[in-house]
């Protein structure tokens, strides 16, 4: 039963992440076309029925799935072959400690709505998100054109710069509530503050919410930070990618993005968690109660987690169609010399409000 537990939780999820994938490759077109004054994709059509654009995502993969696989002639293969599974592999695999729900009692099992229930959920996301970088770098060497491998050593660039912050940004969170546990730092943020306000992240650490969110975005190499993909300049490191291996670093960029969005719901938006919502139903701070199954409940906190994840899936695509790119010097002048900084400086105001709090 417990297998059966794992692999529904597993489909779920994977399920979810790619459904999120499609919507974001249909909003991409139709959002930016909204914001410029245009009316976007609208050709492709099932029997007659254009659905708003939202065929226009099949027709893609068609397209790559039936496109010659181009594999440079000096090029490593073998390499050229495993850069993208890499890179996509990795976005996937931080999931699995994403909790997008709380601990419920099924069929006589304690389930939590997450796959792997990691002591240590965070550190395990930022190592599968570090390890990604081998995809992009594999990718750009293993081309045998210098404009890949220009793009490839500037991902790495930019990614390590970023991570470094991105962890920094953290400490302060860690600070606050004294876990690396996903799921227990969500259920720390169900607690109110003064009896009325909840206890989310972005309301403990404001400043590390702002710069957390910077850092994530970076992270998916996207507008205004795709650099290592500006076509205008050195073409990027899939240039020599074609067919559904391009689809493939296509398709990690968009499920980064909803990685990002998630973890941003899940550190500082309280994840899954609804104000004034417990396992038997609403109780609200003046008394008042209205008591609900456990199945509406359920169904509330994994819809309020995919509600908040979607707004920030819409924000960072608005920020994408919104924002110019950022010269090289000036990403990286970004992350070394001005949010770094702050982000240890959010360190050290975290830390003496500790102290003062606990000497009082």
């Amino acid at each position: 039963m417990s297998t059966l537990i794992v692999l529904a939780k597993v489909f779920f999820c994977f399920n979810v992440v790619m459904g999120f994938v499609y919507l974001l490759s249909w909003l991409e077109r139709k959002q930016s076309a909204v914001m410029q004054d245009r009316i976007g994709a609208n050709r492709a059509s099932i029997l007659g029925l254009r659905m708003l654009g939202l065929f226009h995502p099949i027709a893609d993969a068609l397209k790559m799935l039936t496109k010659e696989d181009f594999v440079p002639n000096q090029g490593n293969r073998l390499v050229h072959t495993l850069a993208p599974m890499i890179a996509l592999f990795f976005a996937l695999v931080s999931f699995a400690v994403i909790p997008f729900g709380g601990i419920y009692e099924l069929g006589g099992h304690t389930v939590s709505l997450q796959i792997l229930d990691l002591n240590v959920g965070l550190l395990f996301v930022l190592a599968t998100m570090s390890m990604g970088i081998y995809g992009f770098v594999l990718a750009g060497w293993s081309s045998a054109n210098n404009y890949a491998l220009l793009g490839g050593l500037r991902a790495a660039s930019q990614m390590i710069a970023y991570e470094i912050t991105l962890g920094a940004t953290l400490i302060g969170l860690l600070m606050v509530y004294g876990t690396l546990h996903l799921q227990e730092m969500v259920l720390q943020q169900g607690e109110l503050l003064l009896g009325w306000l909840p206890g989310w992240g972005i309301i403990l650490q404001p400043l590390g919410f702002i710069l957390f969110t910077t850092a994530a975005l970076a992270e998916t190499k996207r507008v205004p930070f795709d650099i290592p993909e500006g076509e205008s300049e050195i073409i990027g490191y899939f240039v020599e990618y074609s067919g559904m291996k391009f689809g493939m670093f296509y398709t990690t960029d968009f499920v980064e993005t909803v990685l990002a969005a998630a973890l941003v719901t899940t550190l500082f938006l309280g994840g899954w968690q609804v104000p004034y919502l417990a396992p038997g139903g609403f109780e609200f701070p003046w008394g008042a109660a209205w008591p609900l199954s456990q199945t509406v409940v359920l169904l509330l906190q994994v819809g309020a987690f995919l509600f908040k994840v979607s707004v920030f899936c819409f924000i960072f695509m608005l920020i994408r169609w919104t924002l110019p790119r950022f010269r090289w010097d000036q990403l990286l002048r970004l992350g070394w010399t001005m949010i770094l900084p702050l982000s240890i400086l959010n360190i050290l105001v975290t830390g003496a409000v500790l102290l003062w709090q606990g000497t009082n």
